[in-house]
């Protein structure tokens, strides 16, 4: 619930998952569609602004999120950190962490970042092996530089828009860009394509209990969101939406820079160097 996704929750057994053709048939046609698939915004519109001209129906499935998540996910997630210690709580999340490396090491490669994939796959060896299977983070103890990417990401690179403002079922919210990197990221990591596994999409399972475990952790401020606010759609989309263009353009300036309304562009004045300037006056009045 409002994190990483599968198709078993669409209702697709894992057994079909299994099936490697089936995945190129899935994920090729999503590929070749990229440059069409994308809604765009009405010229004009402005950058910071959230496109969503699917209200209705995202409202629709941000009430069946809700009720999935008042009734099932939530008093799971509550009693599953209740219950487990909180260290094995962090090593379950270090491990369904550390099986993502090697599906991020391939989207940085994708983005042009070739040092970000050495380090991902650096991470993915340090942690495998001395880690424990990825129980442990020794990677960080020993400054290796963190990695969080996603194909999301990669086609934020690639020059593909944000498109339109979408909330998935179990998942919660998203854009179309991004709702496209979540389902090839279900097919994107090596990890899938081994031909032994000791449990079958093993990572599914591990990202489930991370997800758990984080809902657990930050139950009171997801509450708050979701439960206490005057229009938890709304707020929802905005927090994710902001810390989205944030992620995506934290090493773009201008991009970030874009994402705001600066009040203060039209008088040129900057209120917290001249605390008396009324930043509401206007400035060619006589």
């Amino acid at each position: 619930m409002f994190g990483q996704t599968t198709f078993e929750r669409f209702g697709v057994a894992k057994t079909v998952l299994s099936r490697p053709r089936l995945k190129y048939l899935i994920i090729l046609p999503l590929l070749a569609a990229l440059g069409a698939c994308a809604t765009r915004p009405p010229e004009g519109t402005p950058p910071n602004e959230v496109f969503d001209p699917y209200e209705n129906t995202n409202r629709g499935i941000h009430k069946f999120n809700l009720g999935v998540d008042r009734f099932l996910f939530r008093p799971a997630s509550k009693g599953y950190v209740k219950i487990v210690p909180d260290p094995v709580v962090t090593s379950f999340n270090h491990f369904a962490e550390n099986l993502t490396m090697p599906g991020q090491a391939l989207d940085y490669l994708l983005q042009g970042n070739v040092k970000q994939s050495g380090n991902a796959l650096l991470r993915f060896v340090v942690n495998t092996t001395v880690g424990g299977f990825g129980l442990s983070d020794p990677a960080a103890e020993l400054n290796l530089p963190p990695v969080d990417t996603d194909f999301g990401e990669t086609l934020h690179v690639w020059g593909v828009g944000e498109g339109a403002y979408v909330e998935l079922p179990f998942y919660g919210p998203s854009t179309q860009r991004d709702a496209i990197g979540v389902v090839v990221n279900l097919f994107s990591n090596p990890i899938n394509f081994s031909p032994t596994r000791p449990i079958d999409n093993i990572g599914v399972y591990a990202e489930v209990v991370r997800r758990m475990g984080d809902r657990g952790r930050f139950s009171d401020t997801v509450d708050s969101i979701l439960y206490e606010s005057a229009d938890s759609y709304a707020q929802a989309q905005t927090i994710y939406i902001q810390n989205r263009r944030f992620e995506l353009a934290r090493d773009d300036e201008d991009a970030y820079l874009g994402l705001y309304d600066d009040p203060y562009a039209e008088t040129g004045t900057d209120p917290v160097r001249d605390p008396y300037i009324d930043p509401y006056e206007d400035p060619y009045a006589e």
